[in-house]
């Protein structure tokens, strides 16, 4: 059973990435998902809404670089472990802080996520 959530994840990839290709998106991304609001434990400065177009290089879009080895890529906001987006997780590498924090800005001010 496990191998063939590999094998779906895999081709849901290959497809993901052939509909970018296909599209012309070189430049101009023009097919992306739709922005989602990240769910807000008790206790959080506001919501975190993930935008797409803010996180893929219009020049080189690749949807493997987040999917599936981070996040799930039919599913939004879900972890390819399945563990909630905390900031703990974020903060040991995991999640958003695969990139954020590393390769893209940090956790230093809340206001560039969390918005009201």
């Amino acid at each position: 059973m496990k191998s063939a959530c590999k094998r779906t994840t895999k081709i849901a990839v290959v497809l993901a990435g052939a509909l970018l290709a296909s599209a012309g998106l070189a430049g101009e991304l023009k097919r992306l998902p739709p922005d989602f609001i990240l769910p807000s434990p008790d206790g959080s400065p506001g919501p975190v809404t993930f935008s797409h177009s803010s996180h893929v290089d219009a020049a080189r879009p690749s949807c493997v670089t987040c999917h599936p080895k981070v996040f799930r890529i039919l599913a939004p906001g879900a972890t390819a472990t399945g563990e909630p987006v905390k900031h703990e997780a974020m903060e040991a590498g995991r999640a958003c802080g695969a990139c954020h924090g590393k390769t893209a800005f940090g956790f230093e001010s809340c206001d560039l996520c969390h918005r009201s």
